[in-house]
């Protein structure tokens, strides 16, 4: 088959989930066969690789403007295919879904990987957030199927629109690495907790913060991470921290950022509109106990291996808990790690591929919803139980028939 996936920085990742979803999915369609393109957004002066790990890819311009730059460079891309078919195509992010029509025009199938609850991140206005309440809106009437990264944005658009989605999360890398690198930063292993997030509201760095701050810790925190738009809210977050919390910036060197992922005491993670996380991920594959902001797509992740947070008197009563606790934390990483093997990216990549042959033999509804929401009460994130308890090893995990989301293999349901 012919693949294209639209609407990303492309690859080879640099930046967040959806680059790491192509780069990985990708090559694995690569391996099997298929033909993979991949559009990417590359400045002037970046290196243009016509192939990276068996993808072919394409290079095209954005408007350097915040607003602007997803879609105008995910109108080139679409451009170009129309004039460069594929037999199934994948669009990233719903905010690309008014390019949608053009493709569906061309009768070029499209599943649109619809991203988290973007209409909630405090960097956009009131403008940008109608636009993604109506880019939302619009995939689900263009999109002959949706992805969806974690069940609760499954449910979203479940109770949002009544659609069904295919569930499909990122993998969770199973890491061991070394410390090398780690003692270039003058830490130790288990000797400091870890946050890593993009400085933005709805990443919480500045509960973090000044919970920790609030905490009597004597193991300090390490903060990655810098802030793409916003100078105020850095500021905000320096100004809550002390003396025992150290700002790296942002950390490119993925060996060192594994190491920091794999020897930290705890991982705390603030995250909360973004469906599955990546970082999150990364920490549970590397048995780190987690600390996590108190919502549905964390508890997915995390189950009863980690704890949650809402407020900075929750994050200083858990970090002073956890310091007390060696033998529990010990525990919550080994099972974080259990938890991982079930986001495995080989198991993501054949979900792809299983909706990509379905797209490519016109396997999907000849009509769509017409992307009208349904009246209130509005989506509100299923509560989790917790602590769920544990399986025992071996034992199969039943999982309950959902009329409203398509089973694939790798599908974390």
């Amino acid at each position: 088959m012919r693949i294209a996936m639209v609407g990303t920085r492309g690859v080879p990742a640099r930046y967040g989930g959806f680059e790491t979803a192509v780069e990985e999915v990708g090559r694995r369609l690569a391996d099997q066969g298929h033909r993979v393109t991949v559009y990417c957004r590359t400045a002037p002066g970046q290196e243009r690789p016509a192939r990276h790990l068996g993808m072919d890819l394409v290079h095209l311009p954005a408007a350097r403007k915040r607003s602007l730059e997803t879609l105008s460079h995910s109108a080139l891309s679409v451009a170009h295919l129309l004039t460069h078919r594929a037999d199934a195509a994948f669009v990233f992010n719903a905010a690309n879904s008014p390019l949608l029509p053009a493709l569906r025009a061309a009768r070029i199938p499209v599943a649109t990987h619809v991203d988290g609850l973007e209409w909630k991140r405090a960097k956009w206005g009131p403008v940008g957030q109608r636009y993604y309440r109506m880019a939302e809106a619009l995939a689900v009437r263009w999109s002959d199927a949706l992805i969806a990264d974690a069940q609760g944005i499954a449910d979203y658009y479940r109770s949002e629109f009544g659609v069904p989605t295919t569930l499909l999360t990122y993998g969770a890398p199973v890491i061991s690495p070394g410390t090398d690198k780690l003692a270039e930063l003058g830490l130790t292993p288990g000797g400091y907790h870890l946050a890593v997030a993009r400085f933005e509201p709805e990443n919480h760095v500045d509960v973090i913060v000044d919970g920790y701050r609030r905490s009597g810790a004597t193991k300090p925190l390490v903060v990655v991470g810098s802030a793409p738009y916003s100078d105020a809210y850095t500021a905000r977050v320096h100004r809550l921290a002390d003396d025992r919390v150290r700002f790296l910036g942002g950390v490119w060197d993925q060996d060192q950022l594994d190491q920091l992922y794999a020897h930290a005491y705890t991982y705390l993670h603030g995250h909360s509109v973004g469906g599955t996380n990546p970082s999150l991920l990364r920490a549970i594959g590397a048995g780190t106990a987690v600390l996590a902001y108190d919502v549905d797509f964390n508890r997915e992740v995390v189950e009863d291996s980690g704890r949650f947070f809402g407020s900075p008197a929750d994050v200083a009563a858990l970090v002073d808990a956890a310091e007390a606790d060696p033998e529990s934390v010990r525990r919550s990483g080994v099972r974080a790690r259990e938890l991982a093997k079930g986001y495995d990216w080989d198991d993501v990549a054949a979900g792809y591929e299983q909706l990509a042959r379905r797209l490519a033999g016109r396997h999907v509804p000849s009509r769509r919803p017409s992307g009208r929401r349904f009246p209130a009460p509005t989506y509100a994130p299923a509560p989790v139980p917790f602590p769920r308890s544990a399986p025992e090893a071996g034992a199969p995990q039943a999982v309950a028939a959902r009329p409203d989301v398509i089973p694939f293999r790798g599908a974390q349901q």
